[in-house]
């Protein structure tokens, strides 16, 4: 199975070769934050750790975007949204809100607890099963609305 640290590589090579100067600028800063993470903690970044990488690099650029909107720069915020969709190439399929209710409902069942005490057990059930194909402040947001319900 092909790691998507390789796929990145090669898309950065396809984009070099294609003069796709957009790509390559947002492939190369994606590069260089994973190579930043290995060298920060000493290892080599797998899957986990890039999908961490590109999950918090799009979570950014979306409060970018909302910044640049709210104002009045709608040209930095196109800017931002293709960095956004380079980005979301390399990520999992996303969760439906529907999948990631369930999800949750799974975890509170599993933990057996309800009121906000149990927040962060819930959280610790759900994040491994939702990291990098959900947004997890949605994630948390759902949960705390699951247990103070």
């Amino acid at each position: 199975m092909v790691m998507i640290k390789d796929r990145i590589r090669e898309d950065m090579k396809a984009a070099m070769r294609s003069h796709d100067a957009a790509r390559l600028s947002t492939i190369r800063l994606l590069l260089a934050a994973i190579k930043q993470r290995e060298i920060d903690e000493q290892i080599e970044a797998g899957d986990e750790d890039v999908l961490a990488v590109i999950g918090k690099m799009v979570k950014q650029r979306r409060d970018s975007v909302e910044q640049y909107r709210s104002g009045g720069r709608e040209d930095l915020a196109a800017n931002e949204q293709a960095e956004i969709d380079v980005l979301s190439t390399y990520l999992p399929q996303q969760l439906s809100d529907e999948e990631v209710a369930a999800i949750v409902e799974e975890a509170v069942a599993e933990v057996g607890m309800t009121g906000m005490a149990a927040m962060g057990k819930v959280m610790s059930v759900v994040k491994p099963r939702v990291n990098g194909r959900a947004d997890l402040g949605k994630v948390s947001a759902l949960i705390k609305a699951r247990l103070t319900a």
